[in-house]
């Protein structure tokens, strides 16, 4: 498909889509786009709880890849959404969202695959390949991160030494909260209110705070998460502070400890140096202890990337699409 290299591809549609069920009542929705005898590969959305969106379809060229999206357990058009004080989270950990991939990986007939994305689906998209190596072609993240119980206390404690307004806002939120480490504990509790104004309150306080650990990075249009859809605003909020309340059941420095388990596995890791939400040093630990990873550092970039980053993951994916 004919384009400059920095250009993203023209959007594109699904030719295929479904609804999953995956266990325990819950139905996950999927999506196929791209060629259909392309090479797979595999969007891993962020938060937990954002949803897969549409802008990811457009790194990948169309031509060349079959490119498959889905929508973690209890957000976007999976169900039942976590929005719904009713809907069970236990059975939603990474651990389950592993079998879910694998799961959807066997329904799609699909041998291996690249994984791709940013953020929280980085981490997820480590614990899979980490988990199934041999499942897994090549893989590309953006900000990156692992959820170590550092870089949680990071977010929601540490960066209040450069946001201390915002964070005395945030902190002030749930007076209940035990000291500094039950912060995002306390919050979890709090989405799980049988009151709606609580878990309205807590949702709001949260996105404020997340807002501002961007507030210095460039992007147009509303804020990115006080902007959100109220419904997938309060699912958002509630998955998240459920898995980084558990660390995602993850052991500390696991991610990074077992990453000899990627060996053989070609890796892009794409960091903005002001990532103020997940600092670099994370990405830079990664790259010293995975053999194949390659690290880009984007000095001008912060969390939500930008043009830079985006011209990086656009090589990193056309490159791995020529690859066998």
């Amino acid at each position: 498909m004919d384009r400059k290299p920095d250009e993203k591809y023209p959007p594109i549609e699904p030719y295929e889509q479904g609804m999953l069920d995956v266990g325990d009542g819950n139905l996950v929705h999927w999506e196929v786009c791209g060629n259909p005898a392309g090479k797979p590969a595999l969007v891993v959305h962020g938060g937990p709880g954002s949803g897969c969106g549409t802008r990811p379809r457009q790194y990948f060229d169309p031509d060349r890849y079959r490119v498959v999206l889905f929508d973690q357990r209890n957000c976007g058009r999976s169900t039942p959404h976590a929005s719904d004080p009713a809907a069970d989270l236990s059975h939603n950990t990474t651990a389950h969202l592993i079998a879910d991939m694998e799961r959807l990986r066997e329904h799609l007939g699909i041998d291996k695959w690249l994984l791709y994305g940013g953020s929280w689906g980085s981490t997820l998209i480590l614990a899979y390949a980490e988990q199934h190596p041999e499942r897994v072609s090549e893989i590309v993240i953006a900000a990156v991160t692992t959820t170590r119980r550092s870089e949680i206390d990071w977010l929601y404690r540490g960066a209040g030494q450069i946001f201390p307004e915002a964070w005395d806002l945030f902190r002030a939120g749930v007076p209940e909260a035990e000291g500094p480490g039950d912060l995002v504990a306390a919050y979890a509790r709090r989405t799980e209110s049988p009151d709606p104004e609580v878990r309205a309150r807590a949702t709001a306080d949260w996105c404020a705070w997340e807002d501002a650990v961007l507030s210095m990075e460039a992007y147009t249009g509303p804020p990115p998460y006080a902007g959100r859809p109220g419904r997938d605003q309060l699912a958002f909020v509630r998955i998240c502070a459920h898995y980084f309340a558990h660390a995602a059941w993850l052991e500390e420095g696991q991610l990074i400890r077992d990453a000899g388990r990627l060996a053989g596995i070609p890796g892009v890791l794409v960091h903005g140096r002001f990532d103020l939400g997940g600092p670099l040093t994370t990405a830079w630990e990664l790259a010293k202890v995975w053999p194949d990873a390659e690290l880009t550092v984007i000095d001008a970039a912060g969390h939500l990337g930008g043009p830079a980053t985006s011209r990086a993951v656009l090589a990193a994916l056309d490159r791995f699409a020529r690859r066998v």
